[in-house]
């Protein structure tokens, strides 16, 4: 039986996959395989993204080890871009990421 927080986490992984299937109207799915030493995010289908999905009762520590998880998987995926989407249990969901993240992204928009 799998433990509470993890089947909490799952639930909160497919909410945010679908939100953003709507939102961005693609495939955006959970992937599996989360906790391993080469894990590369909970969320599959944005090109060169990895995301990082927190669902925690204290905002500052979804927030700490979201980019703290993100950041490593990141780099484990070797995706341009890395997020954490967090929120607290049934509130509204939102992002942080590094300042190295943002900049990057502003610096690859102002590209295009």
């Amino acid at each position: 039986m799998p433990h509470p927080s993890a089947t909490k986490g799952a639930r909160a992984e497919l909410e945010i996959a679908k939100l953003l299937t709507e939102a961005l109207d693609r495939p955006v799915r959970r992937k599996l395989g989360a906790g391993r030493t080469d894990d590369e995010g909970d969320l599959e289908g944005l090109d060169d993204w990895t995301l990082e999905v927190k669902n925690y009762a204290s905002i500052s520590a979804g927030v700490n080890e979201g980019l703290a998880d993100a950041t490593k998987e990141q780099a484990n995926a070797g995706s341009r871009h890395g997020a954490a989407l967090i929120r607290r249990p049934r509130g509204r969901w939102f992002v942080a990421m590094t300042i190295e993240q943002f900049t990057d992204i502003i610096n690859a928009l102002e590209k295009k």
